[in-house]
């Protein structure tokens, strides 16, 4: 992922997590953004870090490209497990994914 402008809610900034404990591996979220997501040899999917490093820390959060905002909510929409969140960074309140109000 190169260096592009974070997606914003009402001003705040995004990040993704996913939840490996729910993880399915099916994929969908790296077939959707694959700048963000990838699958690791476990088989279980992971984000990655602006300069393409997967991240494989328990609860470990990339930021969420504006031009990348569409694809990964629509990664936590088809995701089977229901894993993947998208939170604001300020206050942790998640706006996409399983938990979303």
């Amino acid at each position: 992922m190169t260096v592009q402008q974070q997606a914003t809610v009402d001003g705040d900034a995004l990040e993704v997590w996913i939840d490996q404990d729910l993880c399915t591996g099916d994929g969908i979220c790296a077939q959707y953004a694959p700048e963000v997501f990838e699958l690791d040899i476990d088989g279980l999917a992971y984000v990655k870090s602006p300069g393409d490093e997967l991240l494989q820390d328990k609860g470990a959060t990339t930021p969420v490209p504006l031009t990348l905002l569409t694809d990964v909510v629509d990664s936590a929409k088809e995701c089977p497990g229901d894993c993947i969140h998208v939170r604001r960074v300020s206050d942790k309140v998640e706006v996409y994914g399983p938990d979303a109000d």
